[in-house]
C-alpha cells in the first residue's frame, strides 16, 4: 500500500516478496488477509493466490492510485462488520515491500497495542541517518502527536532519529471515521495514511509506539540494490536455521539455498551449492562443490559433485556427476552411478 511508483513482482529465494510480508503475520493470528493491489492487479492475485497459505486471502483493487490513506480505506471493504455492522478488532496495515519483517515483531506490536488500549500504535525504528523517512513527532507526557515527511520537516524536526516504517496496529472502529477526514493537501493531491495519527491524536486519541529492535527488518524495496540486500539477509536467516537444524556448510557466505528448499538432517553442503524452488534433499546426502539443483529431489545419502538439475528424480545412495546435467524429466534408480560428464538428456533418463 505504497504510493510511489508502482513496482514490478519482485521474488526473493524462490517466492514472491509479499509472500515474506503474509508470513510475519503467522503469531498474530488474524482472521483474514486483504491485499490492496494496483498496478498489474492480475499477475498479482494469479501469483499469491496460487501459493499456498492457510490464512484467508481477500484481494481488492484500488482502481485509482490516491495514495496510500486511500488504499487503506479501500481495503477496509474486504474486512467483515459484525452483526450490529459495526467494526470490532484490530486492523495490522503492512507494506508490501518489507520482506524482512519477523512474526515476533508483528505479534510484539499486536500486544503492545491491545495492552495498552489504544486507537493506534505504530512501529518506528531509530535510525542514525534517518534522511528521507517521516519523522515521528512527540508532544506533551512523550506521546506521538504525528508523523511528519521528510520534506515538511523543520530542521528541529529533521533532527529526530525515530522513524515512521509505515507498519500499524490500528482499532477498527476507529480507522475508516479517520481515514474519511483526510485531506489531500499537498503537490501529489494524495490522501497520506501518515496523516491518520494527527486526526487521532488531535481528536483525544492515545496513540502509542514500539521502536523495532532491528531497523533492518522494517527495511523497503524500492530498487534492485535493496532487493539484493533483502536477499542476502533472508539467505543468511536461512543457512543459520539449516546450520542449527543438523546441516553442515562448509562455506556459509558461498552456499545459497531458498526459503522453499527442504534439506534433511546431516547433510554436508559444498561450497558454491545453489539449491531453488521445491527441491528436496534427503538425509545425509553431500551437495556440491559448485551443483545448482532447481526443483530437483535428491534421496538419502546421495552424492551430487559438481552438477545440474532441473525437475530430476535422484534415489537414494545415488552418485551423480562430477560435471553431470540431468535435464527435466530425469529418474535416476536407487544406487545409480552416473559417471563423469554425464548427460540424461543423450542417455534417454530424460
Amino acid at each position: 500500500m505504497k504510493s510511489e511508483r508502482p513496482k514490478p513482482l519482485h521474488f526473493l529465494c524462490g517466492r514472491p516478496m509479499l509472500m515474506y510480508v503474509l508470513d510475519s503475520l503467522r503469531l498474530s493470528d488474524p482472521d483474514r488477509a486483504v491485499i490492496v493491489v494496483g498496478h498489474k492487479a492480475e499477475r498479482v492475485t494469479r501469483k499469491i493466490g496460487d501459493a499456498e497459505t492457510a490464512l484467508p486471502l481477500e484481494f481488492v483493487e484500488q482502481r485509482v492510485q490516491r495514495g496510500t490513506g486511500d488504499a487503506v480505506l479501500v481495503g477496509l471493504v474486504g474486512l467483515p462488520d459484525d452483526a450490529d455492522g459495526e467494526a470490532e478488532g484490530d486492523v495490522i496495515v503492512l507494506p508490501g515491500d518489507t520482506p524482512l519483517l519477523r512474526p515476533e515483531t508483528i505479534a510484539a506490536l499486536v500486544e503492545r497495542h491491545r495492552s495498552h488500549d489504544v486507537a493506534a500504535t505504530i512501529l518506528t525504528a531509530r535510525l542514525a541517518d534517518p534522511t528521507g523517512y517521516g519523522r515521528i513527532v512527540r508532544g506533551k507526557g512523550d506521546r506521538v502527536v504525528r508523523i511528519v515527511e521528510h520534506g515538511d520537516a523543520t530542521p528541529d524536526e529533521l533532527a529526530i532519529d525515530e522513524i515512521n516504517t509505515s507498519i500499524y496496529c490500528f482499532r477498527h472502529s476507529v480507522l475508516a471515521p479517520a481515514l474519511r477526514r483526510l485531506e489531500p493537501d499537498n503537490a501529489q493531491g494524495e490522501y497520506y495514511l501518515t496523516d491518520v495519527i494527527a486526526v487521532l491524536a488531535e481528536a483525544g486519541y492515545t496513540i502509542e509506539s514500539m521502536v523495532a529492535d532491528d531497523a533492518l527488518e522494517t527495511s523497503g524495496v524500492n530498487d534492485r540494490l535493496q532487493l539484493a540486500e533483502a536477499e542476502a539477509e533472508l539467505r543468511r536467516r536461512t543457512n543459520d536455521h539449516l546450520g542449527r537444524n543438523g546441516v553442515t556448510m562448509l562455506d556459509p557466505a558461498n552456499t545459497f539455498v531458498d526459503t522453499t528448499v527442504t534439506v534433511g538432517r546431516d547433510v554436508t553442503l559444498f561450497p558454491g551449492t545453489i539449491l531453488q524452488g521445491d527441491t528436496a534433499i534427503g538425509d545425509g546426502s553431500e551437495i556440491g562443490p559448485n551443483t545448482r539443483l532447481v526443483d530437483c529431489s535428491v534421496g538419502s545419502n546421495c552424492v551430487v559433485e559438481n552438477s545440474t538439475g532441473r525437475q530430476a528424480w535422484v534415489g537414494d545412495g545415488a552418485h551423480v556427476g562430477p560435471y553431470a546435467a540431468l535435464v527435466p524429466g530425469t529418474k535416476l534408480a536407487d544406487g545409480t552411478v552416473t559417471g563423469p560428464f554425464y548427460n540424461s538428456a543423450s542417455d534417454g533418463e530424460g
